[in-house]
């Protein structure tokens, strides 16, 4: 869900890093009435880090990534996860891969955007935390993931062929698999303790 350096011109950056901004400033309003989505975001900030580096893999114009969003956004909540994923990119360009910090703006809207999609559609229908919601939740968001990077792509400054971003899309389809059943994993893993004060404070899982 990168977009690497050279495809987008400064002004179009610029404009994103505003967006990516105010998008996240007027989500972080709710950590100040409840002060524990501050730890649920720096959470998901360092999930989202660990996930990131524990696979990514260049294809065509951008890079396919193991994102973890829907672990997050299930077990974390749907501000932790907005949040963490711009914290979480901060962090990488910082300790990893500084030329990304070029297209910050960029890439975290390549995230968020999707996000904001699952939650406003699928997210307010989800009833139950069975395997095929899960998979649902997925679908829709990698599916907002590769047409956002075909969006930056379109307004880009370098012509890329539709079959480059193709192969891109195509390539995201095992992790569209494959996510759901480490999300179902997890849940079931810490649902047990749910209930408890640190569960409670670090999570949105209730005892089932």
């Amino acid at each position: 869900m990168h977009i690497e350096p050279g495809y987008v011109s400064t002004a179009k950056i610029a404009a994103a890093n505003i967006a990516a901004t105010g998008l996240l400033a007027s989500h972080a309003l709710p950590l100040l009435r409840q002060p524990q989505l501050i730890l649920r975001s720096l959470l998901a900030a360092l999930f989202f880090s660990v996930f990131m580096q524990s696979f990514h893999l260049a294809v065509g114009p951008s890079e396919l990534h193991f994102i973890g969003a829907m672990p997050m956004y299930l077990i974390l909540g749907f501000v932790p996860t907005l949040l963490g994923f711009g914290i979480g990119l901060a962090l990488q360009g910082l300790f990893f891969e500084p030329a990304d910090l070029v297209h910050l703006g960029i890439n975290t809207l390549s995230l968020a955007v999707p996000l904001m999609l699952v939650h406003h559609t699928v997210g307010k229908r989800f009833d139950s935390l069975r395997l095929r919601n899960i998979m649902k939740l997925d679908a829709v968001f990698y599916t907002g993931v590769t047409a956002m990077v075909g969006f930056w792509l379109a307004i880009g400054e370098v012509a890329t062929p539709l079959a480059d971003w193709a192969a891109f899309a195509i390539a995201y389809a095992p992790l569209v698999v494959l996510e759901p059943l480490i999300t179902f994993s997890l849940i079931r893993l810490l649902q047990p303790y749910a209930a408890s004060t640190a569960m409670k404070l670090c999570t949105t899982l209730r005892a089932g």
